[in-house]
């Protein structure tokens, strides 16, 4: 390590002073300003990253759905997941060390992770359209640069778009082509192959508008729009030219607000979707004859993809192990239809990305999706291989189409992460195979009727939850409070758990009418007031 080197490029990305900050599921994310120096020391976390498992690593910047004077940065393990959590210890370490202790702390991180620095290393680099991204992403470059490591840079590209790239090239090219043209040519052949199995031409099915939250998903859908098939006519709405990424609009927005984007005018019974801000989120909603809006959120978008996936598993006959992984914020409605009327076992983990995928991994087919729309299928290695062999040897026709449709299927989802433009291919083709319109899918089952608010506490630590975040084991008393509370109404259930960010606990609450769900989640918020410490006046109805 060349300790000049380090110290010179140090200097020209110093850290402010007091500012300390974590990396969590997002990674890092704050004003942008604030960033400069967490980038460059997140380039030489990648490096050594990339030492320590000899493949290469990927480095996003990017703020998702937060506003657009936000940026932030993450990292990507070799096979496209999320930074291993031991690492996640490092880059907090490495982000808040002071200057001089720069060099004593990458010496720290390769004794422990056992990194041997002769070694090569190599990074993909990626980042959103925010007018922040090029400039942090060049400071990402000098911290790669003064470990010595090679780099490619793609420039703009969605989330999973990086992940994707990362994952081919750490799989030698078995996952897909890492580069762009790989990513468009592998989803859209699969995604034309599902469709040419259907059956029904019902033309109406194929228009699509697309709010895509003024951000990198305008610009990826528009290029991936020659690749697809003349009947998809994809209407793009919130491209970038003319608003603030965001702002107004995008996945979050529609979910947090329950309510259509600005900039998107929407007719009766239209199918629409909105992805979030560097699209690794979707969420679907139309109007109704009578201008009620419907969200339809990723609760029903998992229960689609599960209904769809099951017949396809019926009728190949092998005995492959199918679930659905969901958190608690998920709808009492999606998990009984699930379980009761699709008889498909429901696992519920801890909010956070990171876990639902580590246990949907357990499973042949695994299900999950976020309620907020972040979601994809996983398939195990050996699903997959019998799924393939089916396809080429299977002599009974029934059988072997099946196999077809869940070939295609492997290829048109994204297993790496939550992917909206994969996920609204896989969507618009089991609408289209199924012969369903939005307003047929949206009726499987109604959600409960559920509201969510937050406690500002002095502390969130004084929450510790037990059973996926659905129960409370302290504060003391608070627990039994919230069963007492929750006894009053029908079809009820609520839960409290400490944001991951801040100093405020969340609360979750439904129950058979919206009256219900909001006075029970009023009557929970004023036990955590006074049970757990919050600050400032008491919740008001």
């Amino acid at each position: 390590m060349d300790s000049e080197a380090l110290r010179k490029y140090s200097a020209l990305h110093p850290k402010p002073a007091g500012l300390t900050l974590q990396y969590g599921t997002a990674g890092f994310r704050t004003k942008a300003e604030q960033l400069d120096h967490i980038v460059f020391r997140m380039g030489l976390l990648a490096i050594l990253r990339s030492k320590a498992v000899t493949a290469t690593i990927g480095i996003m910047v990017t703020a998702s759905h937060n506003p657009e004077e936000d940026n932030g940065v993450k990292l990507v393990d070799p096979l496209g997941e999320m930074l291993h959590p031991s690492w996640e210890e490092y880059a907090t370490q490495l982000a808040n060390a002071e200057e001089q202790e720069l060099q004593k702390v990458i010496t720290e991180i390769c004794q422990k992770a056992a990194v041997n620095l002769h070694k090569d290393a190599s990074v993909f680099i990626g980042r959103d359209t925010r007018p922040s991204s090029k400039k942090l992403s060049q400071s990402v470059i000098d911290g790669i640069q003064v470990l010595g490591g090679q780099y490619h840079d793609y420039g703009l590209v969605t989330t999973p778009q990086l992940h994707y790239m990362v994952c081919c090239q750490n799989t030698q090219g078995q996952y897909g082509k890492a580069t762009l043209e790989g990513y468009y040519e592998k989803l859209s052949k699969a995604f034309m192959e599902l469709i040419k199995q259907s059956h029904c031409s019902g033309e109406s099915q194929r228009h699509l508008k697309i709010d895509c939250a003024n951000g990198i998903g305008a610009l990826k859908l528009s290029e991936m729009k020659p690749y697809l098939p003349q009947e998809v006519l994809i209407h793009i709405y919130n491209d970038g030219t003319k608003e603030k990424l965001n702002h107004l609009c995008g996945a979050d927005f529609v979910k947090v607000h329950q309510k259509p984007p600005g900039g998107l005018d929407m007719k009766p019974n239209e199918r629409c979707c909105s992805f979030d801000g560097d699209a690794d989120r979707i969420v679907y909603y139309y109007k109704d004859t009578a201008g009620h809006f419907h969200l339809i959120d990723g609760d029903k978008i998992a229960t689609l993809i599960s209904i769809f996936l099951k017949e396809l598993l019926a009728k190949v006959k092998q005995s492959f192990k199918m679930a659905v992984v969901q958190t608690a914020y998920a709808n009492g409605n999606s998990t009984r239809y699930l379980q009761e009327t699709l008889k498909v076992p429901v696992h519920c983990v801890k909010t956070g990305v990171k876990h639902l995928h580590h246990k949907a991994q357990e499973f042949d087919v695994g299900v999950y999706f976020e309620a907020n729309g972040h979601g994809t299928v996983l398939f195990s290695k050996a699903a997959e291989t019998k799924i393939r062999q089916l396809v080429k040897e299977e002599k009974d026709d029934e059988k072997r189409e099946a196999a077809k449709m869940l070939e295609n299927m492997i290829d048109l989802i994204n297993q790496t992460v939550g992917d909206a433009v994969s996920d609204m291919l896989v969507i618009e083709a089991i609408l289209a195979l199924k012969g369903l319109t939005v307003q047929q899918w949206d009726a499987l089952y109604t959600d409960l009727p559920n509201r969510l608010l937050k406690v500002q506490v002095a502390d969130r630590r004084v929450i510790d939850t037990t059973d996926a975040e659905r129960r409370a084991l302290t504060p003391p008393g608070l627990q039994e409070k919230i069963d007492a509370l929750v006894k009053k109404y029908k079809l009820s259930r609520a839960f409290v758990r400490p944001s991951g960010t801040e100093d405020v606990v969340r609360i979750y609450a439904e129950a058979d009418t919206q009256e219900n769900a909001d006075a029970l989640a009023h009557e929970v918020s004023l036990a955590v007031f006074h049970l757990a410490g919050g600050k400032g006046a008491p919740p008001q109805p």
